[in-house]
C-alpha cells in the first residue's frame, strides 16, 4: 500500500467512527480519533475535555465567546498568547500534521480534511446517511425518545458545521473539499469500508 492518510469527516450517526476503525482493520494502519485529543492536550496545556467538547459543542455561543480570552501557549514552537479556541486548533493540526507526516494512517473528525488538503497523500473522505437512521442512532447512543433525539442530532450537526466553517471559512460536508461522498445507509458500514477500498485502489494505493 502506498503512503495514504484517509481523513474521514462525518455526519452524526452515519457510522464514519466505526467504518473507519474497520477500514484501519482491514488496511492494517492504525486510526486515529481521541488519541488527537490528549496530544492537542499536551501540546497546549489545555484540557483534554476542553478539547473534546469543541468539534460537536460550537453551537453553543460560549465555547466560541471563549475566543476573545487570551491564553498563553507554551507547548507549541514558542510562547505567546492567542485565543484559547485557536490554541486548541493549532494543536490540534501540529498533532495531525505529525501523525500524516509518518505512515498511512486513517484520521477521524477534527478538520484533518481541511489541515490536510494540500498533502498529495490524503484522501479526504465525507460520511453522511439517511436522516431516520441517524435519529434512530442518537436515540440509541443516548436513550432518548424521538423528539429530543432530533434536537439533539440538530445540535451535533450545527456543532461540528460551526466549528468547521470558524476554523476553516469554508463549509462542513462540501462536495468541493473531499474527495469522496456517500450515504452510508444505502452501503451499510461493511459496504461503506468497500467504497472507500474500491476509491482506493481506483486511485493506485492499494
Amino acid at each position: 500500500m502506498r503512503k495514504t492518510i484517509i481523513a474521514i469527516s462525518r455526519a452524526y450517526g452515519s457510522g464514519g467512527t466505526l467504518i473507519g476503525k474497520k477500514l484501519a482493520a482491514e488496511l492494517g494502519i492504525p486510526m486515529f480519533n481521541k488519541q488527537i485529543i490528549e496530544m492537542a492536550a499536551q501540546k497546549s496545556g489545555l484540557s483534554p475535555d476542553y478539547i473534546d467538547r469543541m468539534e460537536d459543542h460550537a453551537s453553543n455561543s460560549f465555547l466560541f465567546n471563549l475566543a476573545s480570552t487570551s491564553y498563553p501557549v507554551t507547548g507549541l514552537t514558542a510562547q505567546y498568547d492567542i485565543p484559547i479556541t485557536f490554541a486548541a486548533f493549532s494543536a490540534q493540526s501540529s498533532v495531525i500534521k505529525e501523525l500524516a507526516s509518518r505512515e498511512s494512517c486513517v484520521i477521524i473528525g477534527r478538520c484533518a480534511d481541511y489541515i490536510l488538503r494540500d498533502d498529495p497523500n490524503c484522501v479526504r473522505v465525507f460520511i453522511y446517511a439517511d436522516k431516520e437512521d441517524c435519529i434512530k442512532y442518537t436515540m440509541k447512543a443516548y436513550d432518548m425518545e424521538r423528539k429530543p433525539a432530533i434536537s439533539k442530532l440538530a445540535k451535533i450537526d450545527k456543532g461540528r458545521a460551526n466549528y468547521y466553517k470558524n476554523f476553516t471559512g469554508e463549509n462542513w460536508g462540501s462536495v468541493y473539499s473531499h474527495d469522496l461522498c456517500f450515504n452510508s445507509s444505502r452501503t451499510g458500514y461493511d459496504g461503506a469500508v468497500e467504497v472507500i477500498k474500491g476509491y482506493l485502489k481506483a486511485l493506485g494505493r492499494i
